[in-house]
């Protein structure tokens, strides 16, 4: 699945389709780069050790859950790995009174909160972060998701 990012500004996102899975892709902001060092402690899986349904790509097992030469993108599978719900989001910070103070992900249908790298909050009914697929950058505006370096997932 290739998707065109060129016209994704900071602080957007746009939902594509793998698998028949929503898959979202949020050009983060500075700010939201940000709030992640905050989150590492109140995550209950900060270095994505536990996989839900697919293993994290290793250039993935880090803060921002994303590559290093593109922190600012995230690229996650949109379905909770409570029960299978699509998540809303992402709020900003203070907007939801269920993320408190920190920017993320909310599941509508059991409570549980995700930061914006996609790790979901301690003490909540989900219990793995969100899914990152394998993907890679085609062009600087284009990237494949479902394939890597490794091969096609």
């Amino acid at each position: 699945m290739e998707a065109d990012i060129g016209a994704l500004k900071p602080g957007e996102m746009m939902t594509v389709e793998w698998r028949g899975k929503p898959v979202w892709i949020l050009r983060r902001t500075d700010e939201m780069l940000a709030s992640l060092k905050k989150t590492d402690g109140e995550v209950a899986d900060p270095k994505s050790d536990v996989p839900f349904t697919m293993q994290t790509p290793d250039y993935c097992k880090n803060e921002t859950r994303s590559r290093a030469e593109h922190k600012d993108l995230l690229v996650v599978v949109g379905i909770c790995s409570h029960l299978g719900c699509s998540p809303s989001g992402p709020f900003a910070a203070g907007s939801n009174p269920q993320l408190g103070t920190d920017p993320g992900f909310l599941c509508p249908c059991h409570g549980s909160t995700f930061d914006l790298a996609g790790r979901v909050f301690k003490n909540k009914p989900a219990p793995q972060n969100l899914d990152v697929p394998p993907y890679q950058f085609l062009t600087d505006t284009k990237i494949v998701i479902g394939k890597d370096e490794k091969g096609e997932a």
